[in-house]
């Protein structure tokens, strides 16, 4: 692999680090908390998060590599043939943390909305 060609494919795998690295940094969300028991927030929580569990993060991501790698390999074989691998495993990559991220904003989002309707005021 040139130096051209090593250089794409880290700069590839440092995005898709800093992608990932974003989705585990979110916190939870923040609520008024005036007038709220927290015990119960605690509950609802908690009862809000499972429902956000249900949004198909590992699916997404395996779906988005996979037509990733397809586009990358494709670019990869018409830049030059023995690249086509190389440029699979970049898409697979770059895609599949794009998803993550995607994903994990939506369930974020699930989150949100639940504790809305049970009548908290998310400020985030």
């Amino acid at each position: 692999m040139d130096q051209f060609k090593q250089t794409v494919f880290i700069h590839s795998l440092l995005i898709a680090a800093v992608i990932l690295g974003g989705c585990s940094a979110q916190p939870d969300p923040i609520i008024d908390s005036k007038g709220v028991n927290m015990t119960v927030y605690e509950q609802d929580l908690a009862e809000c998060k499972t429902y956000a569990d249900q949004v198909p993060v590992t699916t997404g991501v395996a779906k988005s590599a996979a037509g990733g790698a397809v586009v990358g390999g494709a670019i990869g074989g018409v830049l030059e043939r023995r690249d086509a691998a190389e440029g699979a495993a970049v898409g697979a990559i770059t895609a599949g943390a794009a998803s993550a991220s995607r994903e994990t904003r939506n369930q974020e989002q699930v989150v949100k909305r639940c504790l809305r309707y049970r009548g908290y005021r998310v400020l985030n």
